[in-house]
C-alpha cells in the first residue's frame, strides 16, 4: 500500500495509472450524469413550498461541496509539495486550482438563479455567499500568483503559502450559518428516520448528480495533470517514447 502512495508521487508512474482506469472513470461518471439529470429533472416531484425550482439542488449542493473539497485537496497538494518536494503534488495543486476555481463558480450562479425566486434576489452579501464568494477569488489569486513568477519553484512556493493561508476561510463557509444570523438555510438533513426530511425520490437523485459532478471534477484534474506532466517532462526519454509511439498509431491509422 505504501509503496502504491509513493509511486504517485513520481509523474510517470501516475500517468501510466490514470491511463488504465481514464476509461472506467469515463463510463462511470456518464452513467451517474444521466441517471442523475433524467431522474432529478423528470421523476423527482415537485418540492411543497419552492415547486420546481428547488431542482437547482442538484446542480448547486454538489458543485458547492467540490469547491470546498477541491481547496482542500489543493492545499493538501500544496503543504505536502513544502514539506517534502513532491513533484506530483505540486502538479496536482496547480491544475485544481482553475478547476475548483469552475466549481465554486458554479455553485455561486446557481445559487443566484435559485435565491432569485426564493428570496427574491439574485445577490445578497449573506455570510455564506460572501465567505464563497471570497473563496472563488482566493483560486483565482493562488493560480495567477503561480503564473506570476518566470520561475517555476518560486510561483509554486508562493502559490503554496497563498493557498494554505486561504484555508481558513473554510471553516467560516461551513459554520457561517451556525455563527451568524443569515439569509442562507443550513444544510439538509437527508436521514429517513427524521420527520420532515427530504424523501428518497428528492434525495437519491441528488446523490447520483453529486458523484457524477465529482466525476467530472475528478476527470478534468486527471487530464489537466496529465498534460501538465508532458509539458514538464517533456525532455525525458519515456516521453518521448511516448510521442513517438502516439505518431506511429496515428500514421498507421491515417
Amino acid at each position: 500500500m505504501w509503496q502504491w502512495f509513493y509511486k504517485l508521487g513520481s509523474p510517470r508512474h501516475f500517468y501510466d495509472m490514470t491511463t488504465a482506469f481514464l476509461p472506467w472513470l469515463y463510463g462511470i461518471t456518464f452513467f451517474l450524469l444521466i441517471v442523475g439529470l433524467v431522474w432529478g429533472l423528470g421523476f423527482a416531484p415537485p418540492d411543497y413550498q419552492m415547486g420546481d425550482n428547488y431542482r437547482i439542488i442538484y446542480i448547486h449542493v454538489p458543485s458547492a461541496s467540490i469547491a470546498i473539497g477541491g481547496y482542500v485537496m489543493m492545499a493538501c497538494m500544496a503543504a505536502m509539495h513544502m514539506i517534502w518536494k513532491i513533484k506530483m503534488a505540486d502538479i496536482v495543486a496547480k491544475v485544481t486550482a482553475p478547476v475548483g476555481g469552475m466549481f465554486c463558480a458554479l455553485c455561486l450562479f446557481s445559487g443566484s438563479f435559485w435565491g432569485k425566486p426564493t428570496w427574491g434576489t439574485y445577490w445578497i452579501w449573506d455570510a455564506r455567499i460572501t465567505s464563497t464568494l471570497i473563496l472563488l477569488f482566493i483560486y483565482v489569486g493562488v493560480a495567477a500568483l503561480r503564473s506570476a513568477y518566470d520561475s517555476e519553484s518560486s510561483g509554486a512556493k508562493a502559490a503554496s503559502v497563498l493557498t494554505l493561508v486561504g484555508v481558513v476561510n473554510l471553516p467560516i463557509i461551513r459554520y457561517s450559518v451556525d455563527w451568524w444570523n443569515t439569509l442562507h438555510q443550513s444544510a439538509s438533513n437527508l436521514s429517513l428516520r427524521v420527520e420532515g426530511t427530504n424523501p428518497p425520490e428528492i434525495w437519491i437523485p441528488a446523490f447520483f448528480m453529486g458523484f457524477a459532478l465529482f466525476g467530472i471534477f475528478l476527470l478534468a484534474v486527471i487530464l489537466r495533470s496529465r498534460n501538465e506532466i508532458l509539458v514538464r517532462e517533456k525532455r525525458t526519454q519515456w516521453v518521448q517514447d511516448l510521442l513517438d509511439r502516439d505518431v506511429q498509431e496515428g500514421l498507421q491509422r491515417a
